[in-house]
């Protein structure tokens, strides 16, 4: 099968197409024929070494943990889908190696659940990782029907995500984000607001009495600059400063694998209350083009590779 590989760690400059082995394919396991995988920031970071202390990384590495594709082939005791199946999934294991930058990839089941009917192949290799990390950290924060929501970064791939599962709990969600992402923040159903100096005076402006939950998909500051707005410091979610957060009381989120959260993802999008806005798509081949556009830190919503 062809894919996208490292031989040791490294950066964009160092990605190549190659012919490598198909995956081999476990009990409680599928073989999924890719057709387009997510693009997400972990993805240059674990390759860089940056997981290097927490994460087992084997090479050749093939990056990628989004993928929507087709089942092929079912391994022993796989019962849960059947060739000819659409699906997609967070397909994370115990370490990392074959990912989905390439024609074909082993997953366990447990990573899996239907595709969305409603969403291109595109759009559904954006939802896995980034909407199973909003959706945890909407749950780990207990969002509720009626209330105030405080979304930093809410324009990008996990924000942008977050913003809709919270609208579909009935909560009102005010989103930080540049000016130029206002219009898309309010078609998503977010009141925007401008992040950086101020941005506590603007979020008072909208809701005088403080948020109930904040969710903080950026880092660099938004804990701190939320403290003074939530009402209980328990209800803010950080995936991107665990130290602040854990240290005001709140939580730090690392996304996890789960099937069940995955299949209520794919009934928010078939019911229409969930889609992705892919910022563009590049073919296997250019992933490195791919990973420098992510790299900049200005996408809206998500990028994808199609294979």
């Amino acid at each position: 099968m062809k894919a996208i590989a490292l031989d040791a760690y490294g950066s964009p400059d160092d990605l190549r197409l190659v012919e490598l082995p198909e995956p081999k394919v476990a009990p409680g396991e599928v073989l999924i024929r890719v057709k387009a995988a997510g693009i997400n920031p972990v993805d240059w970071k674990l390759a860089a070494g940056y997981l290097d202390p927490i994460m087992e990384v084997r090479f050749p590495l093939i990056s990628g943990w989004d993928v929507a594709g087709v089942v092929e082939r079912t391994g022993l005791d796989a019962t849960e889908f059947a060739v000819g199946d659409e699906v997609y999934g967070y397909v994370r294991k115990d370490w990392a190696q074959n990912g989905a930058y390439a024609e074909l990839v082993s997953a366990p089941v447990r990573t899996l659940a239907k595709k969305p009917a409603a969403l291109s192949w595109e759009q559904a290799a954006g939802v896995p990782l980034a909407g199973l990390t909003a959706y945890q950290a909407l749950k780990r924060v207990g969002v509720d029907a009626g209330e105030t929501v405080l979304v930093h970064a809410a324009a990008g791939g996990v924000g942008s995500l977050g913003v809709q599962i919270a609208v579909a709990l009935g909560a009102r969600v005010i989103g930080t984000a540049s000016e130029r992402n206002h219009a898309y923040l309010r078609e998503l159903g977010a009141e925007p607001v401008t992040y950086g100096e101020g941005l506590a005076d603007r979020v008072r402006e909208l809701a005088p009495g403080g948020v109930d939950a904040v969710l903080d998909f950026v880092g660099g500051g938004a804990v701190a600059q939320s403290l003074s707005l939530v009402k209980q410091r328990d209800r803010i979610a950080s995936i991107a400063d665990g130290e602040g957060a854990l240290g005001a009381g709140g939580h730090y989120v690392w996304v996890r694998p789960s099937a069940g959260d995955l299949t209520a993802l794919t009934q928010l999008a078939d019911a229409g209350k969930l889609t992705v806005h892919v910022d563009k798509s590049f073919p296997l081949a250019d992933a490195a083009d791919a990973w420098r556009l992510g790299q900049e830190g200005r996408t809206r919503g998500k990028i994808v590779l199609t294979v």
